[in-house]
């Protein structure tokens, strides 16, 4: 796998791979407050729910020593980490990663000895990091074992989106299986969606597979059709940014449309996500809130050079949901969850 790290703690600073600048330049960029490390989260900087995850527990973590080094031991951690705790939550809405990283990190604030938190904060936001990588590289290991058998010939596995290393604290989810079934031996070709309007599929997928030699090539998202028509798409796996109970998947914008595709042409579709991108307590798809960008130049321009219409309105939601009876299998780290429903999501949390 690729020398690249996607987050870290670098001498008591967040650093963080600056995804807007790939494929062009890797550059790192250090964060020493909530507030920056939420901007960060909300401007792209880092995306993927896995790694926005990971981005806020260290930012909770840096917080805390921003506040001891400029304070001192506050009384009450909890009403003093509040303004960033908030800040954090309200960075970006869709990805439960996010929720779940922050939940993992406030009972610290009550339990911790006083003196010593913003350490065991730390430990914390590192274990979460540690353990995010662990689980995908067993999704990894599942996944690529329920992929077609092709015989001699390489598994073509179309992906949309980036659900790589870059979005996860390393190895990826639905490129976690992907490197998976590369490492096992088998000849993998990819075919990544450029994922418009951000590109995250020409810009970072593209380039990370690239970074491992593994075989990639890059269509828009409207050729997708075409080459599931011609027999020329054996899988396909995605990732997400969040799974109702009822298995419901809310990932980026354009997944439905091709599980939708997939349908019709009988072809795999795989969504892999680590079990804390299960929301068990959002009962379907229908209530996650999907994001809709501000950010209308994302959808007008391509690197700063407008491509659209002056005046010409945009809608940009983020995300769409693709219902569970469009899933093959739902890929955790735990087990594979095969045509997933309430029923056995419900069992991944309780069996």
């Amino acid at each position: 796998m690729s020398g690249f790290e996607t987050i870290t703690w670098h001498n008591g600073h967040v650093r963080m791979l600056e995804q807007r600048d790939l494929p062009w330049k890797v550059r790192y960029v250090d964060y020493d407050s909530a507030e920056a490390v939420a901007g960060a989260i909300t401007d792209m900087v880092i995306r993927g729910a896995p790694a926005i995850g990971c981005a806020a527990a260290f930012g909770v973590a840096v917080e805390a020593f921003r506040i001891r080094n400029q304070q001192g031991v506050p009384n009450d951690w909890a009403r003093a980490m509040a303004p960033g705790m908030d800040i954090l939550a309200r960075s970006r809405p869709t990805a439960v990663n996010l929720f779940w990283a922050l939940a993992e990190m406030k009972p610290l604030l009550d339990t911790m000895p006083k003196e010593s938190l913003p350490e065991r904060l730390l430990e914390k936001a590192r274990q979460i990091h540690a353990d995010d990588v662990a689980s995908c590289k067993a999704m990894g290991r599942l996944g690529a074992a329920i992929l077609p058998d092709t015989g001699d010939r390489p598994i073509n596995i179309m992906t949309h989106c980036n659900a790589g290393a870059l979005a996860t604290a390393g190895y990826g989810t639905a490129l976690g299986v992907i490197r998976g079934a590369h490492e096992s031996g088998r000849t993998v070709h990819v075919i990544a969606n450029e994922t418009r309007p951000y590109l995250q599929g020409a810009r970072l997928t593209a380039w990370e597979l690239l970074q491992d030699n593994i075989n990639t090539t890059l269509i828009t998202d409207n050729m997708a059709g075409y080459l599931m028509s011609k027999g020329e798409v054996d899988a396909i796996v995605v990732g997400a940014d969040r799974v109702a109970a009822n298995g419901d998947v809310a990932n980026k914008i354009g997944t439905y449309t091709h599980a939708v595709l997939a349908k019709r042409h009988n072809i795999p579709f795989l969504v892999a996500a680590p079990v804390s991108t299960v929301d068990p307590n959002m009962v379907s798809g229908d209530g996650i809130e999907i994001e809709k960008r501000q950010i209308s130049e994302e959808v007008t321009h391509i690197l700063g050079k407008r491509i659209a219409a002056k005046g010409v309105n945009v809608n940009y939601p983020a995300f769409d949901i693709t219902p569970a009876a469009l899933i093959t299998a739902l890929v955790t780290e735990k087990q594979v969850i095969l045509n997933p429903n309430t029923a056995k999501i419900k069992a991944l949390f309780t069996g």
